[in-house]
């Protein structure tokens, strides 16, 4: 090292901040939680699904039992205290969530993992659904095809209502939310009815005797659900061209009013499959 150089580091030497007699300082960073939740909730708020994940069984069972305020589309982005409501709801679906909080994070083999597995736990929620409301049904006296469309219908359907609440607010188009129910009713028939029929078939068909279902109310409910899903989709088709903001949400009117026509549709079909089966009207 030549003199100017040392002649240099001398005078940056008598340069450096000092606190009294200390002239070096030693930096610690930690981790601050409320930021690191701040963070998290503003890519919540994004559209990115994609960057939405988990990396640890510890963050999702940690998330599982942690009270934390619903958010709101007029959230100003200050922390809000869990409400009333918020505790209750907690304490009531935190078995779900624990049970849920099993599955694998996304981070695990590119996401194949938590795929498989909430498949898997869903579909078995599903059947332990399914076979409730039948054995509820059966208690009260109902008709199989009223307990169906009512109970069993509805129970199948409350996991897949969720499943699109959460897709419709993370993407930016509602193709995932919608197709998520296009792809579970198709689960439902083709996997639900068309295995078990096969397997009946089958078994039958080996027994030497042929399989053997009676049409019953279903040519009379399969046409009326053809008629009201002919009216739902001519309702989002006029929200697409009617600029309202899209197949789903949109202004505080027009998300209630669609709302109630799509709750109705359900109420109409429940109601005449059960005035059918119960031959206060004549179906075909």
């Amino acid at each position: 090292m030549t003199s100017d150089e040392e002649e240099a580091r001398r005078i940056a030497e008598m340069g450096k901040p000092v606190l009294g007699e200390h002239s070096k300082l030693e930096v610690i960073i930690e981790e601050s939680y409320e930021f690191k939740s701040t963070v998290d909730k503003l890519i919540k708020k994004t559209n990115l699904a994609l960057v939405v994940g988990t990396n640890s069984w510890r963050d999702q069972f940690m998330e599982a039992i942690t009270v934390s305020a619903d958010e709101d589309e007029e959230d100003t982005g200050e922390e809000r205290l869990p409400s009333c409501f918020d505790y209750v709801m907690h304490f009531l679906t935190v078995f779900w969530k624990v049970l849920f909080a099993c599955v694998p994070p996304t981070d695990y083999l590119n996401g194949w993992a938590c795929f498989f597995v909430s498949i898997t736990i869903t579909g078995l929620l599903t059947a332990v659904i399914g076979d409730l409301a039948s054995h509820f049904g059966c208690t009260i006296g109902l008709k199989d095809s009223v307990t169906a469309v009512v109970f069993v219908a509805l129970g199948t359907s409350v996991p897949d209502t969720f499943a699109s609440k959460v897709s419709a607010v993370q993407d930016t188009y509602a193709d995932a939310s919608i197709g998520n129910v296009t792809g579970s009713n198709a689960v439902n028939v083709f996997l639900g009815i068309g295995l078990a029929w096969s397997v009946a078939a089958i078994y039958w068909h080996m027994k030497g005797k042929p399989f053997v279902v009676e049409a019953g109310s279903l040519a009379f409910s399969v046409t009326l659900f053809t008629i009201f899903a002919f009216l739902a989709i001519s309702v989002l088709l006029y929200r697409r061209r009617a600029h309202i903001g899209g197949e789903l949400g949109g202004p505080r009117g027009h998300r209630l009013a669609t709302s109630a026509f799509l709750f109705g549709l359900w109420f109409l079909y429940i109601l005449f499959s059960s005035l059918e089966a119960y031959c206060h009207i004549e179906g075909f």
